[in-house]
């Protein structure tokens, strides 16, 4: 791409990249339990300073706790946990490919698929690259989502056309960051650089990426432009659902009133500790005196004013409102997860549940993870077809590729064994292994059974030996 046109790109492309951004910063912020009641103090969960009250421009309500409530990151780890704790299995109908793709995905693809989940809860959308290292070994990694912005076609296809990846990279050199723009198409990769995001002295980065002869596999130069030889663009985007909008923004308002209410509640409790004495007619020459005689005498002296005297000495207090704060308490809890569509972990407290209560009790977190699960399917998809191109599969776009989530939930196995028990012998092997509770890999565990049943063929398969054995002995016995 030219330099001209790069510039356009970026310029036009801006303002969207800052709106996405700005949304997934703040519900990262969240996640990382900075809420919103924390911005006073740069994002830290304060309690009440020591000097506050000197501070306070009201003396009656000095306290200003800030204790953030961390209910974004539990819900969002909740559904990452239930959903993506173990990888999904990958079938494709062939033993042998199936370990291929297995082991090109290694074994933390399910951490991976975890973190992919957190960040599409985040970000509205998750990304993922994949690529050849320097041995032609097929490798993939997240890509952080404030990083991407994609470029789609207008048509109803809605078909990735190009990517940019926009990100700081420091300079060894001068020990400064810059900002490194990549321009991704279905054929190249092409870099720039620019010491802002304003792009006044963007200019393509000449060294980045090495220049070989196919002939001689000689170096020949650098460039800034690399053709990546995928025909399509390596980025797989993980969207959690259509409109590809972040988790929080169902809830957080609910959030910010919960811990409104709460330190509001706090402060109170602070506020209360501190009484404050009103003093009529007091007879004495300062507070020092009045704080002395209080301490010493346990009395205080005061002024007759004659008839209709109401010299002496008042408290002021502050009430709280206790029972209704708690409700609020309560109400505004359960209304967070009802619309985040989660799991309240007080809420639960059957200790032996059947396998219908427990159903009941997911019903929420499982519609919500079945919406991503449909969304990762495809993007899971994409990755498995370029795995199989990578390894020179002829059908790699059209074969058909099967997935099996597996959620992480507190069931009842005892059930569960009872009901594979009495269908086993009127259902599929591989039905049975799927359902089988102490089975964590059904492709494994099939191929365990039939190991299993060849050593027992090897082991008795064989009786004409052993008959033979015992025909030699009774034949010497015989002789003798």
């Amino acid at each position: 791409m030219e330099l001209a046109a790069m510039k356009k790109l970026l310029q036009n492309t801006q303002t969207r990249r800052v709106n996405f951004n700005a949304k997934y910063n703040k519900s990262k912020s969240y996640y990382l339990n900075k809420n919103d009641i924390t911005i006073k103090n740069n994002g830290e969960s304060k309690t009440k300073e020591d000097d506050a009250t000197k501070k306070s421009k009201n003396p009656l309500r000095p306290a200003d706790n800030r204790v953030s409530s961390n209910f974004h990151q539990l819900l969002v780890d909740q559904e990452a946990g239930y959903l993506a704790t173990k990888a999904p299995t990958i079938d494709v109908g062939e033993d042998k490919l199936n370990d291929q793709i297995k082991d090109t995905l290694g074994d933390n693809f399910a951490l991976r698929l975890n973190e992919l989940v957190v960040d599409a809860a985040n970000a509205g959308v998750a990304w993922l690259h994949y690529w050849l290292d320097e041995n032609s070994q097929f490798r993939y990694a997240i890509v952080p989502p404030d990083q991407v912005t994609p470029i789609y076609s207008t048509d109803l296809n809605r078909k990735l056309v190009a990517l940019r990846r926009s990100y700081k990279e420091l300079e060894p050199e001068t020990a400064k960051t810059y900002w490194v723009h990549e321009y991704w198409d279905d054929e190249t990769v092409t870099v720039f650089k620019s010491r802002d995001e304003q792009f006044n002295n963007l200019e393509p980065i000449e060294d980045r990426f090495n220049v070989y002869d196919l002939t001689t596999d000689e170096l020949t130069g650098t460039s800034s432009v690399n053709y990546h030889g995928f025909g399509r663009i390596p980025f797989i985007a993980f969207p959690k659902n259509k409109e590809q909008q972040p988790d929080l923004f169902h809830y957080k308002g609910l959030i910010d009133v919960y811990d409104k209410i709460y330190n509001g509640y706090v402060n109170d409790l602070d506020d209360i500790q501190q009484i404050f004495l009103i003093l009529k007619n007091y007879d004495g020459q300062d507070l020092d005196e009045f704080r002395e005689d209080l301490q010493r005498y346990k009395s205080i002296k005061v002024r007759s004013m004659g008839s209709g005297n109401d010299s002496g000495v008042d408290q002021l207090a502050i009430n709280i409102p206790t029972e209704a704060r708690n409700s609020m308490l309560e109400t505004t809890k359960t209304n967070i997860f009802v619309h985040a569509q989660g799991i309240d972990p007080t809420d639960f407290k059957t200790n032996n549940a059947t396998g219908t209560a427990i159903k009941m009790l997911y019903s929420h977190l499982e519609l919500k993870a079945a919406k991503t699960e449909a969304y990762f399917r495809d993007a899971l998809t994409e990755l498995v077809r370029a795995i199989m191109r990578w390894l020179g599969i002829s059908d790699a776009d059209s074969r058909r590729i099967n997935q099996t989530w597996t959620r992480t939930a507190i069931q009842n196995d005892v059930e569960r064994a009872q009901v594979v028990s009495q269908l086993a012998n009127w259902t599929s092997k591989e039905a049975i292994a799927k359902a089988n509770p102490i089975v964590e890999d059904w492709q494994e565990e099939l191929k365990d059974q039939q190991e299993d049943l060849k050593n027992r063929n090897d082991e008795y398969g064989n009786p004409n030996s052993l008959n033979g054995d015992d025909d030699d002995e009774q034949e010497d016995n015989k002789k003798s």
